[in-house]
């Protein structure tokens, strides 16, 4: 009787000592290690907890609140044609504070749309308000302030003004001597909101009783009283 030879057996590294399956194989260890699932649910917790809120917190700081705020505004659909925004300064007020406009287009009057605004402004929380300097020059249309909480707005409401097409592949020059290339006067109006921190509104200060452009302060007074006018003069030696 032939007796066959043992062949030795080789240690399973990927199991853990003394681990046998019932059949007598050695137990293998399923696909993928606890720390390698410990770790990607790691990384799964610090994308859904750091990362998404930090971008979605990124979107809303490059979204100017107050521009939400006037996209809010209950002003007709008329009122409020193409807006434009324009942003400058800083949200910190580093230097320059920040400097909100809006500009847009409306398809009806000047009174018509300016009373709309005016309406829209008051059922936000928007209070009138008027300072020295609103406008800071005479204007033409309808120019009135506001104030809310920190802030403070002004709304200019005027009649369109239509540019000619070019001439010849050059603008047209306006005013210019032919009537044919002046700008004329179109259906609508133009509406422009301005909005700043009221910390930074000049009008929110104390005003000079004249406006500080037109008068300057002499830096060489001139004296009215001469003092050595009173001394008695020294009789001659």
């Amino acid at each position: 009787m032939v007796r066959r030879a043992e062949v030795p057996e080789v240690a399973d590294v990927d199991r853990p000592e003394g681990g046998q399956a019932g059949d007598g194989e050695p137990r293998r260890s399923a696909p993928g290690s606890p720390r390698l699932r410990a770790a990607v649910l790691v990384l799964a917790s610090v994308i859904l907890l750091g990362v998404l809120p930090a971008f979605f917190g990124v979107q809303t700081m490059n979204r100017d609140p107050v521009f939400a705020s006037l996209d809010e505004l209950e002003v007709p659909s008329w009122a409020s044609v193409e807006p434009v925004d324009d942003v400058s300064g800083s949200q910190w007020c580093l230097l320059d504070c920040r400097l909100r406009e809006r500009t847009a287009t409306s398809d009806r009057s000047t009174d018509e749309t300016a009373q709309a605004y005016e309406a829209a402004l008051t059922r936000d929380g928007w209070q009138r308000w008027t300072p020295n300097y609103c406008p800071e020059q005479e204007e033409k249309g309808s120019y009135t302030c506001w104030r809310r909480d920190e802030l403070t707005l002004d709304l200019w409401v005027r009649d369109r003004t239509c540019v000619p097409p070019p001439v010849d592949g050059e603008p047209a020059v306006v005013p210019a001597p032919d009537p044919s290339t002046a700008a004329q006067e179109c259906p609508g109006s133009l509406v422009s909101v301005k909005v700043r921190n009221a910390i930074d509104d000049e009008r929110t200060r104390p005003q000079p009783s004249t406006d500080p452009s037109l008068t300057g302060e002499d830096p060489f007074p001139t004296v009215t009283d001469d003092p050595l006018s009173d001394l008695t003069p020294s009789p001659p030696s």
